[in-house]
């Protein structure tokens, strides 16, 4: 993990939409988080308030951490006291909540792809384009202290990983990606078990939909893209066979060299979430696999591998993630650190109390 400085308060933070998957392991990473520290939790109206720890069917594995599980579940569209807020909202919801929180001076980091592609939103993976962020500013709330940033689909945070050094360094002119997705993707109640056991399903409502335009988005590019999705019997873990067509030759060796290089900008504060090498570049035949790989840097990283000359493409590669963290509580956490070091710190207007304590 990347150093912060550990001598400030812990800023106190909400998780809206707690009790879902994501929301779950958000509540989980931001136990014991070095500058972050969990102060509300919020869901439905159904269960508002019991005790997170009585209202939460637990789908990680153990007990909910025992800080959490003491916090009254509020209602998500009840206000906040938190000034940064953390959203693992289902996109209709956060469509119509998300902005009214940012309008009331709210810094909003969302998993929900609500908002991603609106121009004004930065959609943020913090090693391949921190710049996004002054899009902020242009945002209508932004004189009043507000904010929201979102991080990418769960499988385009690992295919923006992988593909932002490649594109740097010789340019991509054409993609094709066929991805073999993971069953905790589609949410807690999102598949059924007779759906998926012994199965494949080749497609996913919206998904193939969403990866071009959000890679051109992050890499900055209007790069060709054509998807194939798969939902496939994996718990986690989401596998991107990708095809490229490139500006400038490349030998597998070049490209690996490159993966293997590319760390976050010198520009980019340390973020705690953060890995100091963002790819994992394998060299074995048979890697990345889900079961093997996703839990690289915490779940933070991405692994490559099948690195190899393709024709009529130029370079393939395999691309392994976990979607649960680096696709989606692990990039909405990494966003909220980089949003809440850029813009608390420093913003101390005559209606603003200290350390976002709203």
């Amino acid at each position: 993990m990347r150093v912060t400085d550990s001598s400030r308060e812990r800023l106190p933070v909400a998780v809206l939409g707690a009790t879902g998957i994501v929301g779950q392991r958000l509540v989980r990473m931001l136990d014991g988080h070095p500058s972050l520290r969990l102060a509300s939790v919020a869901a439905s109206r159904r269960r508002a308030g019991e005790r997170y720890g009585d209202a939460v069917r637990w789908s990680l594995g153990g007990d909910p951490p025992a800080k959490a599980a003491d916090l009254p579940l509020r209602v998500a569209t009840e206000p906040p006291e938190c000034r940064v807020v953390l959203s693992a909202l289902p996109s209709g919801v956060a469509r119509e909540l998300e902005p009214a929180l940012a309008e009331a001076g709210h810094i909003v980091s969302t998993n929900a792809s609500a908002h991603r592609l609106r121009a004004d939103v930065p959609l943020l993976v913090p090693e391949v384009n921190p710049q996004a962020l002054a899009l902020a500013a242009r945002q209508p709330w932004s004189e009043g202290g507000g904010r929201l940033v979102a991080n990418p689909n769960c499988v385009v945070a690992g295919l923006a990983l992988a593909l932002a050094p490649l594109q740097e360094t010789f340019g991509i002119e054409s993609a094709t990606v066929v991805t073999l997705q993971a069953v905790t993707g589609a949410g807690l109640h999102g598949i059924g078990s007779v759906q998926i056991a012994g199965n494949a399903i080749p497609w996913i409502p919206g998904e193939e939909e969403k990866i071009g335009p959000e890679l051109n988005k992050i890499l900055g590019t209007d790069i060709p893209v054509a998807a194939s999705v798969n939902r496939v019997p994996v718990l986690d873990g989401h596998t991107a066979n990708v095809f490229l067509k490139l500006a400038s030759p490349a030998s597998p060796g070049d490209a690996a060299r490159a993966l293997t290089e590319f760390r976050a900008p010198p520009s980019l504060p340390g973020l705690p979430s953060l890995p100091e090498r963002p790819l994992i570049v394998r060299s074995e035949p048979d890697r990345p696999q889900p079961r093997l790989d996703i839990g690289a840097a915490g779940g933070m990283a991405a692994s490559v591998g099948r690195i190899r000359a393709a024709p009529p493409h130029d370079l393939a590669m395999t691309v392994v993630s976990h979607n649960g963290i680096r696709g989606a509580a692990g990039a909405c956490l990494a966003n909220a650190e980089f949003c809440a070091g850029a813009f608390t710190a420093r913003e101390t207007g005559p209606n603003r109390k200290e350390d976002g304590d709203r």
